[in-house]
């Protein structure tokens, strides 16, 4: 097997941090086609050319996605990575894996592919980089016979992905787990058969703490809360003070509400002004925990910068039931996707075009009443809008009132 002479991606392994240079050389001493990415990589960096074409029509039997097409424009100085083709595979709820299950992913990757994986890194997949065209089919055939299934890509519904939720985590407050399972074997379609403008992904977390980030990751993020109060147990907020805590500075004073107070003696809350962001809640494990109705809010629209700049998503539903078999959820969804796919041009991201098509039209083909926790920001220009249903209630409304003499407001 080639040596390749890697004096500039060498640096790349000198900080303080694991490098995946080490791991792609590791791979290389048994693998002909992760040896030659070695020296692609150094070559891109001796140029500053990518040397990647992206894309392409590549994939298996029945599915539109999965499959993300890559080759070389360098194949006759590096066959290993002529065709270097990524495989998504469907990840499990919360990442939940048993080690022998990883060893079957691994030991199937290493027979077909380049040995090399991107496990749930920034776009949360479970990724197989590197392998050619002859293969996939083989590949595909071999993962599902197992009972793996291929992951999503292209303008398709994206792999939904959740948070360890029930699983591991006693804030949850519904079961991310079971939702997340739910939603991908109903939208099996929509995840295998790329029919949307652009990509849709949605993350489910289940409180804002929002481990899987979705509020900036996601176009639909469902992100656990609940409506009653802050239960608070007093002789542990006095044993969090005992043991050293700045309890104003810590909590108080970081409340992005300002609705506790403490003056060293009772800790106070304002539930009506609580916003349930649990910055609270987490510094102070045993004295804080919710209580009352559970659920989740639904946000709307983030996205990573591309036609327009990035987005955080943008609450539509404040308050939902999350329970089996999550009938109005599931149909909110397809309302959403109804007005994207009538609305958006190619490429564009449902945050986007509520950007340009205005919240009002999203919400009325959605079919939400507008609320006030809607409200993203205070309105910039002083012109009101009103529809011809609008105006005809109001011409209905004068009329009454001129019959009547009496006058609404």
């Amino acid at each position: 097997m080639k040596k390749y002479d890697t004096p500039l991606i060498d640096e790349l392994e000198k900080g303080p941090w694991p490098s995946f240079v080490t791991e792609m050389k590791k791979a290389g001493k048994n693998n002909e086609m992760a040896n030659d990415a070695v020296g692609h990589l150094e070559k891109c960096y001796q140029t500053k050319v990518g040397y990647w074409k992206h894309g392409g029509i590549v994939g298996v039997l029945g599915y539109g996605g999965g499959v993300i097409g890559r080759y070389s424009e360098l194949g006759d100085e590096f066959p290993g990575v002529a065709h270097c083709h990524t495989v998504r595979i469907n990840q499990t709820s919360g990442f939940f894996y048993t080690s022998s299950a990883l060893r079957e992913i691994c030991d199937i990757w290493d027979k077909y592919g380049s040995g090399l994986t991107n496990m749930h890194g920034s776009t949360g997949d479970l990724v197989l980089l590197g392998t050619k065209t002859d293969a996939l089919e083989t590949i595909f055939a071999e993962y599902s016979s197992r009972g793996w299934d291929l992951g999503s890509s292209g303008s398709a519904l994206r792999t939904p992905n959740c948070c360890v939720g029930p699983g591991r985590c006693e804030w949850t407050n519904y079961d991310t787990l079971d939702l997340n399972y739910a939603l991908t074997q109903e939208f099996q379609d929509e995840i295998h058969r790329p029919m949307f403008s652009y990509k849709f992904k949605i993350k489910m977390s289940g409180c804002a703490c929002d481990c899987v980030a979705s509020i900036a990751r996601a176009d639909m993020s469902i992100i656990g809360t609940w409506k009653g109060h802050i239960e608070i147990n007093q002789d542990e907020v006095k044993n969090y003070a005992k043991n050293g805590m700045d309890i104003k500075a810590e909590i108080v004073d970081m409340c992005p509400t300002q609705c506790i107070s403490y003056e060293g003696e009772e800790f106070k809350i304002n539930n009506a002004e609580c916003s349930r962001c649990m910055h609270c809640i987490t510094r102070m494990t045993k004295a804080l925990k919710p209580a009352g109705e559970r659920g989740a809010t639904i946000c709307i629209g983030s996205k990573a910068p591309i036609v327009v700049g990035s987005l955080l998503s943008w609450v539509i539903v404040p308050f939902i039931k999350v329970e089996p078999p999550y009938t109005e959820l599931k149909d909110l969804i397809r309302k959403i996707w109804e007005w994207w796919d009538d609305n958006a041009k190619p490429r564009e991201r449902i945050g986007e075009v509520i950007e340009m098509k205005g919240m009002r039209s999203f919400l009325e083909g959605i079919g939400q009443s507008p609320i006030p926790q809607q409200i993203k920001e205070p309105r910039k220009d002083p012109f009101m809008f009103y529809t011809e249903d609008d105006m005809a209630a109001f011409k209905a409304k004068e009329a009454e009132e001129k019959k009547t003499g009496k006058y609404k407001f």
